[in-house]
């Protein structure tokens, strides 16, 4: 093994090139480039490394080293690797409005209570974050310089004030985030430590009645209870047991390990933001944190057990969850009534667009300062508060239908996966892989949204992110500028992925401008981008966008985009750019827009059928009548695309005018408007 070493105080420089595709973990252990590539492949599939060896093994017929220091080796490429951990989401930007969580309750690793070393008198919860992440990276880098695991000086162990949550990077509020764990041991209870346990309390009754009788009897014995009766009796003392801490920890650590699971915080996408990794149980003092260490606190937050998070996190910060302590009405005996027969709903336009005057201390992207607390659609039945009514999704139209609330659970359903391997791990390998494995799920989950994007808007379309970190498109005049392909920030160079956006690796958003947002403009966004509400679009359709769409020589039908249900093709678009002929398609395409721009600033306006219309002259002279709405007399506008050989018209009718045959339109020039 060539090796180099300093004349001066004789240091050991070692063999490390990366140019010829090698990595040398100790001298002894080289993984090449592509092994490391294949066993992150290989984790992204829910298989471990020792699996992959073992394969790689019985196809070559050869001996590999331990599997245990290949794995090390494998985490030590993962630290020296060039990864950000932005933990973003392309679609909601760096601070979501809508956020959901969850615990993964079976995702643990090994650790021993009783060696948990008190945190000093001083320590007020906060870590750094920054720090905390560089010395567990430490640790996995030193494990090929030294001879085992004692010898270590980098070696983490997880205590209460060294041991941190993960949150972006612009996401979180600084180097400096909270972790106040060390709460949970003291008793007696406080009023706020009483609502924490009360929903763990729950839950741990609910996985004991899971239990096969023989695990009962055993865990009433561990926690001194008398094993002698029915499965009820035994469940029923346990449960009072449990007011014991130390008996309620010995319970939650039979039933779900060692420590307290990992909670996760993720956007409707299913994007990861936060990730905890609890040393004890669950409770929302946990999930406050993340919250409250959050640069901006979500609008919408969506929790299984809403009611005590906003009961916990308005004790401990007051108003937090406000107005009517993260309810979406108060709570009266009329608005719980209405609220459960489905006859309320509750209107927050700020979610689809931005207040023109925001809130102090608004969310950049809404404006406002409110903070609702919301019971996902799984678990809003399951509360026994007969005001938690007044906390369901479905009241909300802006998000009813199309807001994910199960998220979290679709993610747990992928990541149960890894348990096998996962929790056999040391804490800080857990904590170290797991945060990898969550980056490079997040990558490629953002990598599929901007594909999909690509897809429906063309090419020759380049999408950059905005100073939010939402996608948006990118200006393009004239040649292209080379510098101006950016990478996405939660990719990392040795992924092998290049979606071409443009964006600042390295924002400075405490001085970046928050620009103007009016989503009631008509620009590129109209393009039929899924995601709507989340792509705030300010550049104006370039000529290459026309040449292409107008482009003769392609076929007609090929598909250019969608509006709500309606599919337009390049012939669409060339019977009105080439022929100066206005399809109707295209015209119902245009007025949905325009209703649900109406829509968007309080009016309620009704557009006509192009091609109903055509059906109101020669030959067929059908009743017009027939095609309005029942309550056409309570719309604010009514919107006729009059069609006349060779011609259109949009006649607006006003209420002054009163009833008008329809004959008489042209009568009414100043409510008029070519559009040949």
């Amino acid at each position: 093994m060539y090796r180099r070493q300093c004349y001066t105080c004789g240091m050991v420089y070692r063999y490390q090139e990366w140019t010829d595709g090698v990595y040398n973990f100790d001298d002894h252990i080289l993984l090449s480039l592509h092994l490391c590539l294949f066993l992150r492949n290989s984790l992204q599939t829910h298989q471990a490394v020792g699996r992959a060896i073992e394969v790689l093994e019985r196809t070559s017929r050869k001996t590999y080293p331990s599997k245990t220091r290949i794995l090390h080796a494998y985490l030590g490429f993962k630290a020296l690797s060039d990864h950000d951990y932005t933990f973003a989401c392309v679609s909601c930007g760096h601070n979501p409005v809508s956020v959901v969580m969850d615990l993964h309750k079976k995702g643990v690793f090994s650790m021993p209570v009783s060696n948990i070393e008190e945190p000093p008198q001083t320590f007020d919860g906060n870590v750094n974050i920054e720090h905390f992440g560089d010395k567990v990276s430490m640790e996995m880098i030193s494990r090929g310089l030294v001879s085992s695991s004692k010898a270590n000086p980098f070696l983490v162990r997880p205590n209460y004030h060294f041991w941190a949550p993960w949150i972006g990077p612009h996401t979180r509020r600084g180097s400096v985030v909270l972790n106040t764990e060390y709460q949970k041991v003291h008793s007696p209870y406080s009023a706020q430590e009483e609502v924490e346990l009360t929903v763990t309390e729950d839950r741990l009754t609910d996985e004991l009645v899971k239990l096969k009788m023989e695990a009962v009897r055993a865990l009433c014995r561990q926690c001194g209870v008398d094993p002698k009766g029915s499965r009820l009796d035994l469940i029923t003392r346990l449960q009072t047991e449990m007011k014991n801490r130390s008996s309620y920890d010995k319970v939650f650590s039979y039933i779900w390990g060692a420590s307290g699971g990992w909670a996760v915080v993720t956007c409707p996408c299913a994007v990861v933001y936060a990730v905890k990794f609890n040393i004890r149980a669950e409770s929302p003092r946990d999930y406050t944190d993340l919250l409250l260490s959050m640069k901006h606190f979500p609008n919408i937050t969506l929790y299984d057990f809403a009611r005590g998070l906003a009961t916990y996190t308005n004790n401990r910060e007051p108003r937090t969850f406000r107005p009517h302590d993260g309810r979406l009405l108060e709570p009266t005996i009329s608005n719980i009534a209405l609220a459960s027969s489905g006859q309320i709903k509750v209107d927050l336009p700020w979610l689809a667009l931005k207040k023109d005057i925001p809130d102090v201390n608004g969310h950049p992207v809404t404006g406002s300062a409110e903070h609702y607390a919301l019971y996902d659609r799984f678990h809003e039945a399951n509360t026994k508060d007969a005001r938690d009514v007044l906390r369901r999704v479905d009241l909300i139209p802006q998000i009813c239908g199309w807001l994910n609330s199960q998220s979290a659970e679709q993610l747990f359903a992928e990541m149960r996966r890894n348990n096998y391997f996962l929790n056999m791990m040391s804490p800080s390998s857990h904590f170290f892989l797991m945060r990898n494995i969550l980056h490079h799920y997040n990558s490629i989950k953002n990598s599929a949204t901007l594909q999909n994007m690509k897809k429906m808007l063309g090419v020759g379309v380049q999408i950059k992110l905005n100073s939010f970190g939402q996608t948006v498109l990118a200006e393009t005049t004239g040649a292209q500028d080379p510098t101006n392909e950016g990478r996405d920030p939660t990719t990392a160079a040795d992924e092998g992925q290049d979606p071409a956006f443009a964006t600042d690796p390295h924002p400075n958003t405490a001085t970046a401008k928050t620009p103007d947002l009016d989503l009631s403009v008509c620009g590129p966004d109209c393009w039929g981008l899924p995601h709507l509400r989340h792509l705030l679009a300010r550049s104006a359709i370039t000529e290459s966008q026309v040449d292409y769409v107008l482009d003769t020589r392609r076929s007609g039908a090929d598909i250019m985009g969608t509006v709500g249900n309606t599919t337009l093709a390049r012939q669409d678009f060339q019977s009105l750019g080439l022929q100066e002929d206005l399809e109707a398609s295209i015209a119902n395409s245009c007025f949905q827009l325009i209703c649900h721009m109406a829509w968007l600033k309080k009016k309620d306006v009704y557009a006509a059928d192009a091609y109903v219309v055509a059906t109101w002259h020669a030959p067929h002279f059908q009743d017009p009548f027939l095609n309005l709405p029942a309550d056409a007399a309570e719309k604010d506008l009514l919107i006729f695309p009059v069609w006349k050989p060779g011609h259109w018209f949009l006649s607006l009718d006003c209420h002054t005018f009163g009833p008008w045959p329809l004959e008489t339109c042209q009568k009414h020039e100043h409510s008029r408007l070519g559009c040949n």
